[in-house]
């Protein structure tokens, strides 16, 4: 299977921004990806390395800020963040 080309993009840190954005639509399947890893206990590692495509075993420190900043995205996102995308949220 051949990966997206969103993970060529992917970022080390998410965005952190109060409102929808680029990167936010263009990594919403990664989003969902990392929420369903979060919510079935996978190991962060294991996750980081399937998911945001970093070797946690080589890059620990790395993978885990990406792990992070990602899954927290993805949780605002569905706070928060989908009212935007659907525009039921006027937020800059």
């Amino acid at each position: 299977m051949a990966t997206p080309e969103n993970y060529r993009e992917l970022s080390d840190q998410a965005p952190a921004d109060d409102h929808l954005t680029h990167y936010d639509r263009a990594h919403g399947l990664t989003y969902l990806r990392l929420l369903d890893a979060d919510a079935e206990g996978a190991d962060w590692r294991e996750a980081a390395s399937v998911i945001l495509k970093i070797d946690a075993a080589s890059e620990p420190n790395r993978a885990k800020a990406a792990w992070d900043s990602h899954l927290a995205r993805a949780k605002w996102m569905m706070d928060r963040g989908y009212r935007q995308l659907l525009g039921h949220d006027t937020c800059p």
